[in-house]
C-alpha cells in the first residue's frame, strides 16, 4: 500500500536557509526547525532534568528562546545544532536550579515513587531503571566516548573528527562499532 508522506516531511533545506528564513522570522522555517530538531534536543534536555515534564516545558522555553534570539546566531562559532543544544543545556540547568523545581522535588511523596516503580514494566522504562550509564560503561573507552559526544552533546561526526582530531572514518566506525555493541548488550 502506498504511504503518502506529508509535503513538510519530504522537503530539505540546508541549514543556511533554514537560518536565513528564520532570521525573517518566517513561521512555516520555525515548524520547520522544531520537527527536525525538538527529539534531538529533548533527549538532552530530558538526561539533565530526568522528569519528562520539565522536559516537555524547557524544550518548550528553548525554543521560544531560539526563535526571539536567531539574530544572534552566528555560523563561525558553530552549526545550528550546537547552538540549540547549548541554548537548551544552559535552560535545563536554571530550571534545575530554580526554586521551582527545588520544590517539587521535596515535596515528592512516596507514593508518587512507588508509582514510579511500579509502572518500570515498559521497555523504556526498564532500560531507564537498569541505567543506560551502566550499559555505557561496558563499551571501551574509544568507543563510548564518541557515543557520549554524539547523542549526550550534539556533535556531529564530523565535528567530533574536527574538534578531536580523529579521522573521520575512524569516528564513524567507532559509531557503528559501539551501537552494534549496545544493541548486544541491551538484548
Amino acid at each position: 500500500m502506498l504511504k503518502l508522506i506529508p509535503i513538510a516531511q519530504q522537503i530539505k533545506i540546508s541549514e543556511e536557509v533554514l537560518i536565513s528564513e528564520l532570521k525573517a522570522q518566517k513561521e512555516s522555517a520555525f515548524e520547520y526547525l522544531y520537527d527536525n530538531y525538538s527529539g534531538a534536543i529533548y533527549g538532552v534536555i530530558l538526561r539533565i532534568v530526568k522528569s519528562e515534564d520539565v522536559a516537555q516545558e524547557v524544550l518548550h522555553d528553548s525554543f521560544i528562546k531560539a526563535w526571539k534570539n536567531i539574530n544572534s546566531y552566528s555560523a563561525e562559532k558553530g552549526r545550528l545544532y550546537t547552538w540549540l543544544v547549548n541554548i537548551s543545556r544552559n535552560a535545563s540547568i536554571d530550571k534545575l536550579r530554580s526554586k521551582e523545581i527545588k520544590k517539587t522535588s521535596k515535596t515528592d511523596s512516596v507514593s508518587d515513587n512507588v508509582h514510579k516503580i511500579d509502572n518500570a514494566n515498559s521497555t523504556e522504562q526498564s532500560i531507564d531503571g537498569i541505567g543506560l550509564d551502566k550499559v555505557l560503561d561496558k563499551l571501551p573507552e574509544d568507543l563510548r566516548f564518541v557515543i557520549e559526544q554524539m547523542y549526550y552533546k550534539g556533535y556531529t561526526q564530523s565535528e567530533i573528527a574536527e574538534e578531536f582530531d580523529i579521522p573521520l572514518g575512524t569516528v564513524k566506525t567507532r559509531a557503528r562499532t559501539a551501537m552494534r555493541s549496545l544493541r548486544e548488550l541491551l538484548l
